[in-house]
């Protein structure tokens, strides 16, 4: 009875297999038109790629790890960030503004930013794609977030892919699922 227990746990995604019940279906991605309001919701930071890679390596401006989303009533989405400043977990909040464009949002950190979605499936993952200029220097980062803190290969293959859309080799990801120490060492 056990066995039939962990079997169908583990089938309906529970337990430290989940990632098995990760589907990826192309059908059902969204790459313009959001609804930003079912982005709203718990997400974890899988992934990070930059063409500058100090901004998202450890100690890097914006290596954080999102918590939590929220659709605010004007339209502009705050983001619930944890990261660890000498050994302490900090919570964080920001906001970014929406745009008249549908899927981009901007903010005035370390420069100008614009934050635009590239695509999701509202479920399981969403890429972020943020365009910051500071001084007259252009940087580029994209983020892999999923609902649960682990994602299947199908959903890291997707970001590698997005990634090389904007320039990007593999060699800029850093995997950051094991990395949240906020969220590993509670």
């Amino acid at each position: 009875m056990a066995l039939v227990l962990l079997g169908l746990g583990l089938g309906l995604g529970w337990g430290p297999s989940f990632t098995s019940a990760q589907i990826l279906n192309p059908q059902a991605i969204v790459q313009r038109n959001y609804n930003m309001a079912r982005v709203a919701g718990t997400w974890y930071s899988i992934s990070m790629a930059s063409d500058n890679l100090t901004w998202v390596q450890e100690h890097g401006d914006l290596r954080l790890f999102v918590r939590r989303i929220e659709h605010l009533g004007n339209g502009s989405l705050k983001f619930n960030f944890r990261f660890r400043v000498q050994g302490e977990c900090v919570i964080v909040a920001v906001v970014f503004e929406r745009t008249e464009k549908n899927g981009e949002f901007s903010i005035a950190y370390q420069g100008q930013n614009k934050l635009q979605v590239v695509e999701t499936d509202y479920r399981l993952f969403i890429i972020f794609y943020l365009h910051n200029t500071r001084a007259e220097r252009q940087t580029q980062v994209l983020a892999l977030y999923g609902r649960n803190p682990e994602m299947s290969p199908a959903f890291l293959n997707r970001f590698e892919q997005a990634c090389r859309r904007y320039g990007l080799s593999s060699r800029a990801i850093i995997h950051l699922t094991s990395q949240d120490r906020c969220f590993y060492n509670r």
